[in-house]
């Protein structure tokens, strides 16, 4: 809402500088007749009175006009002979003309002072309304809402019948129009919205009841239209400023996979081919056990490879869209069992303990329910103590089914929780000493699947100062959370 300090004082029509200029001698000649009609020096008062009183009400134009209508009336009613504009007397005038001179003089004198308050005064008013718009500049408020605002405040503070912003700012087009109800709309006048040699749209104004705007409200628009030029040009550099980032991000995602994919694909084949190469020696002697040895690195690492390659192909249907599960009601502690049961051979020294309670089938997609497990256990394993324990629970809970994998590794900080959820990210105590690390795809990918299954997944600490992370599945068949910004807040 536009404060009262806003409006401008109204424009003196011609129509009002005339009215004021026959009304205030009129008024003068009457009371001279009624008080003392025989008095000239009274009269000569009273129209003075009445030249100040109509260079107030009506500007210089309506005082001199006074004067000069006070001057034939003070000959023809209160100068001998009365009645006539003929004057005998010399001092009668002398008299007359040193009145039409000093009113003159009066009225210009109080029209001009008028006109300097008044103009101090309305600059005071515009200074203080593009002082407003720039407060609403800098507000950082939505950009429809302060063109909105902005059109509002012209129309109320200059008394506008309308006020249209028409302009674009980036990819996005505005179009505000603000009006005074019942108001009839004269010419109107268009100011370009401009940043340098930057055309951004154009300002159109109309005065009420068929009235022009005078030079004052032209320039007060032209100085409106470039405080607005500043938020339009604000929000396209802020737009070039996100389009930038968003490029610079994608730059570093793509380096990024390419990193994280080279290192992670050439590990598990450097273990291959050393093996292979191992076996294919015909000139060196390998016992049974050395054999058998390789051949599981040669299986492990193939495991390792196809469950990265996997992971790989989920995030590009991730990124395109495209994956939906396919859900049959599915018992979630049988997909447990078959996880552990494959993957046994990798959990090395870490004991893997469960507790399975009686849990109801959810609508799920088997194998995409597997690839969230496998990640999350081969997440708890590679980052588990020697010796140390996981314990993967199922449980109903609320309206859905609760599994939960905790291990006893270093856990995460409250701060990265939610950023390792994004694709590449690693928690901070991730390295080469803890089997290698990972990809960073394996929580993004099991983010991804469980969303698209109207769950939620999160991550929390553990009493033994580990990592737990846990995923729900509703009961009933649900629509996919949305994938983006939205999404990295569930899991916090």
């Amino acid at each position: 809402m536009t404060e009262r300090w806003l409006q401008v004082p109204a424009r003196i029509s011609w129509v009002r500088t005339a009215v004021v200029a026959v009304v205030a001698p009129a008024a003068a000649t009457g009371l001279g007749l009624l008080v003392q009609p025989e008095r000239e020096l009274g009269a000569v008062s009273l129209f003075l009175l009445a030249v100040v009183a109509a260079s107030v009400a009506g500007g210089i134009w309506a005082g001199v006009a006074s004067s000069v209508l006070g001057f034939v009336a003070l000959t023809y009613f209160f100068t001998e002979p009365i009645h006539t504009f003929r004057i005998t007397s010399r001092d009668d005038v002398v008299a007359v003309v040193v009145f039409l001179v000093v009113a003159l003089l009066v009225g210009w004198v109080v029209a001009r002072a008028v006109e300097e308050r008044d103009r101090a005064s309305r600059r005071e008013r515009e200074a203080r309304l593009l002082n407003y718009f720039a407060t609403k500049v800098m507000s950082g408020e939505p950009l429809d809402r302060v063109l909105n605002d902005l059109a509002a405040s012209l129309v109320d503070a200059m008394r506008l019948a309308t006020c249209e912003i028409e302009a674009v700012a980036g990819v996005e087009t505005f179009e505000v129009r603000r009006a005074t109800p019942g108001a009839s709309p004269g010419l109107p006048v268009v100011a370009s919205v401009r940043g340098g040699e930057v055309v951004f749209g154009t300002l159109t104004a109309a005065s009420p009841d068929g009235e022009a705007l005078g030079p004052d409200d032209v320039r007060l628009l032209e100085a409106a239209a470039r405080q607005i030029s500043v938020v339009l040009e604000r929000a396209a550099l802020d737009a070039q400023v996100a389009s930038a980032r968003e490029e610079v991000e994608r730059s570093q995602a793509r380096a990024a996979l390419f990193s994280s994919v080279t290192h992670d694909l050439r590990t598990p084949l450097a273990s291959i081919k050393t093996a292979a190469t191992s076996l294919l020696q015909e000139d060196v002697e390998i016992d049974p056990d050395e054999r058998t040895e390789l051949l599981r690195t040669i299986a492990e690492e193939t495991d390792r490879l196809n469950r990265l390659i996997g992971n790989i192909l989920e995030l590009a249907k991730v990124r395109a869209g495209a994956l939906v599960p396919v859900k049959v009601p599915t018992a979630i502690d049988e997909i447990v069992g078959s996880v552990l049961h494959r993957m046994e051979p990798a959990f090395g020294d870490v004991r893997v303990r469960t507790i399975l309670r009686d849990a109801p089938e959810v609508p799920a997609d088997p194998v995409q329910i597997d690839q969230v497990l496998s990640n999350l256990l081969e997440n708890a394993v590679r980052f588990s103590p020697p010796g140390g324990e996981v314990v993967v629970s199922v449980a109903p809970w609320r309206s859905g089914v609760e599994v939960r994998v905790a291990d006893e590794g270093p856990g995460i900080p409250p701060e990265d929780r939610a950023r390792v959820f994004e694709a590449f990210a690693r928690g901070r105590s991730a390295g080469p000493e803890d089997g290698g690390g990972g990809t960073g795809l394996g929580l993004s990918i099991a983010r991804a699947i469980v969303l698209a299954h109207g769950g939620r997944i999160r991550i929390e600490g553990t009493p033994t100062g580990g990592t737990a992370v846990a995923f729900e599945l509703p009961l009933r068949d649900a629509g996919p959370v949305v994938q983006g910004a939205g999404a990295r807040e569930r899991p916090s």
